[in-house]
């Protein structure tokens, strides 16, 4: 009886142990099928990041392809100022052009350098216009002018006075009535000589003129009193030429 006993003891045991070990394995087979599973899902994910990455690179392609076309544009941007630069010189060209038909006024040009004017002026006209000095009467270029036309700044070309307000002051200087436009002079008191008189500079150069006096002729009662080195004159003649157009209606 005993012996029976623990013979069926045995086989349970043994039933048991076999019955863990199956156990065991299944569950280790469920371990393996579920890590082929994650690694499934792993190489999956891996597939759709490689999906993603060819994205991303279809992405920079389109990208440079974008930077390509902003370079075209940008070489296209140069060319158009390139094409602007080299129609600087017509542009140069079109104001002569206006310069020489007299649209432009050439008063409005740059003035000169003191050396400038000490190498383009006269010794007379340097003294008279940058020195305040004044020329001899009766030996002077315009003093006796009875020419039509008018009268520019020596350095900067502003027209200050015309022949028809010019008149015959007996004082050896060309003497006129009025300044032919009154914005291109400047007066300042001038106390030389232990007395005092009214210089006339003009506006643009700062040029030395004369002086101007209240003995003149009707209809102003004045008499400005000019040096011809400050001065040049210009025929009527030429007043178109020289890019004086608006005042040759004075003289029709």
């Amino acid at each position: 009886m005993k012996t029976m006993t623990i013979t069926i003891l045995s086989l349970t045991l043994v039933m048991l142990g076999f019955l863990q070990v199956q156990s065991m394995a299944m569950d280790d087979t469920m371990n393996k099928s579920g890590d082929m599973k994650m690694k499934s899902g792993d190489m999956k994910m891996k597939s759709g990041d490689m999906e993603m990455k060819h994205d991303d690179m279809e992405m920079k392609h389109d990208d440079m392809e974008m930077k390509h076309d902003d370079m075209k544009m940008k070489h296209d941007d140069m060319e158009m100022k390139h094409d602007d630069m080299e129609m600087k010189p017509d542009d140069m060209k079109k104001d002569e052009e206006m310069m020489e038909k007299g649209t432009m006024k050439k008063s409005q040009a740059t003035i000169p350098t003191d050396a400038e004017l000490r190498d383009r002026l006269t010794p007379l006209q340097y003294k008279v216009t940058r020195k305040d000095g004044t020329e001899p009467p009766f030996n002077n270029t315009y003093w006796n002018n009875h020419e039509a036309g008018i009268y520019v700044d020596i350095i900067s070309g502003a027209p200050l006075f015309s022949s028809t307000d010019k008149y015959e002051s007996g004082t050896g200087w060309p003497s006129f009535t009025r300044p032919l436009n009154p914005d291109e002079i400047v007066e300042k008191e001038d106390r030389s000589f232990f007395s005092v008189r009214t210089e006339i500079r003009s506006k643009q150069a700062d040029a030395h003129l004369g002086h101007v006096f209240t003995d003149g002729p009707a209809p102003t009662g004045l008499r400005y009193c000019m040096n011809s080195a400050s001065l040049r004159f210009i025929p009527k003649d030429d007043l178109e030429k020289e890019g004086y157009t608006e005042y040759v209606a004075l003289f029709k």
